[in-house]
């Protein structure tokens, strides 16, 4: 699959280019080239379920959300930074803002109810949660190895505290089409994680 074919920004190719390269980097195990397919097509998925958002800022905000990501603190906004620097030179200064935005609300996936883009963005990052049994433990796989550097305690302390974090909200998605179609198996999949990591889920 050519992702090039899904830049928004046909007369900056060069640059989607450059984001493809860094979401290909040997280091990634999860937030890799494919994950931004699977994002790109859970947006393409909610469009075509009714769910209304500016395609062009969102489609932009995924492409740049995981392009930093290396372990460290504060990926998201060193990859909204990129974005900032990267795009006035092709959209509009809003839609630069926007984009920004929207990448710097993928750390704790919490948009307004009324945030059109921020939620169908959210959703499309999210709905990893709610793969088949078989995905979602090559992508929980993936995410330890991204983290190999950290101690399996310390690592499974972590992670349990970003999921309940996520079992915490009143739902996982925001879209009706996400809620209907995602949100049950979703939490079944958290579920069995947090039992794994040894954390009950009570």
């Amino acid at each position: 699959m050519d992702l090039l074919l899904d830049w928004p920004l046909p007369d900056a190719r060069p640059l989607g280019a450059e984001i493809l390269a860094a979401y290909a980097e040997p280091g990634r195990r999860y937030h890799d080239t494919r994950h931004l397919a699977e994002v790109l097509e859970r947006l393409d998925e909610l469009a075509a379920h009714g769910t209304a958002f500016d395609r062009t800022a969102v489609a932009l905000a995924a492409w740049f959300h995981d392009g930093v990501y290396d372990g460290r603190p504060d990926a998201e906004r060193r990859s909204a930074d990129w974005a900032a620097r990267a795009l006035p030179a092709w959209v509009d200064r809003a839609v630069v803002d926007e984009v920004v935005r929207l990448v710097l609300m993928t750390e704790h996936h919490r948009p307004e109810d009324g945030d059109r883009n921020g939620c169908a963005l959210s959703d499309a990052d999210l709905a990893i949660l709610a793969a088949p049994p078989e995905r979602y433990a090559e992508y929980a796989a993936a995410v330890r190895e991204e983290y190999a550097h950290v101690p399996d305690a310390d690592f499974a302390a972590g992670r349990s505290a970003v999921l309940r974090d996520l079992l915490a909200k009143p739902h996982l998605f925001q879209t009706p089409h996400a809620r209907a179609a995602w949100e049950d198996r979703a939490r079944a999949n958290v579920d069995r994680e947090l039992v794994a990591l040894g954390s009950d889920t009570q």
